[in-house]
């Protein structure tokens, strides 16, 4: 298996204003990788990611943001809407990607290669990224963003 294949660097993924970002722009930083979505009782776990953001600084880690409808038909918005609820609601400045599919045979590439690791059983699942790009853990939905166990398993990664 060749070092691409075992990284989520190898990955594109479209931005909610519909920009393609290269998941390779991330090499060098630990990721915090989330399926979210607004109507969910996860969702003040976003005012918590950004908190986890501003802690730890955008030099060396970043949350990323990949909204879903998965889960209990949670995310009813679609587009620029979602953005400006999580930037409104919750003070979000992550990046927050285009609403897409995390489980099943129509998820998105990165949930494929992400859920090799654990699948997502509801909104809010985590995935920690080391700075190569693979997965090295993952925190369940029940898990807050600024736990000291998530605290503690970024900081040995920076």
């Amino acid at each position: 298996m060749s070092d691409q294949s075992k990284s989520i660097h190898q990955f594109k993924v479209k931005l909610i204003n519909g920009a393609e970002k290269n998941l390779s722009a991330y090499k060098n930083k630990v990721l915090l990788i989330v399926n979210i979505a607004s109507a969910c009782g996860f969702a003040p776990q976003l005012k918590d990611l950004q908190e986890l953001r501003e802690q730890f600084g955008t030099e060396h880690f970043e949350v990323l943001a990949f909204p879903s409808n998965d889960f209990g038909r949670q995310e009813p918005l679609e587009g620029a809407a979602i953005g400006n609820f999580c930037e409104a609601n919750y003070g979000v400045h992550f990046p927050v990607f285009e609403k897409i599919m995390v489980r099943g045979e129509q998820a998105h590439p990165l949930f494929k290669f992400l859920t090799q690791t654990a699948t997502p059983r509801w909104n809010f699942h985590k995935y920690l990224v080391n700075k190569e790009g693979e997965v090295v853990d993952y925190f369940f939905p029940f898990t807050k963003p600024l736990s000291s166990k998530v605290k503690k398993k970024i900081q040995r990664l920076l």
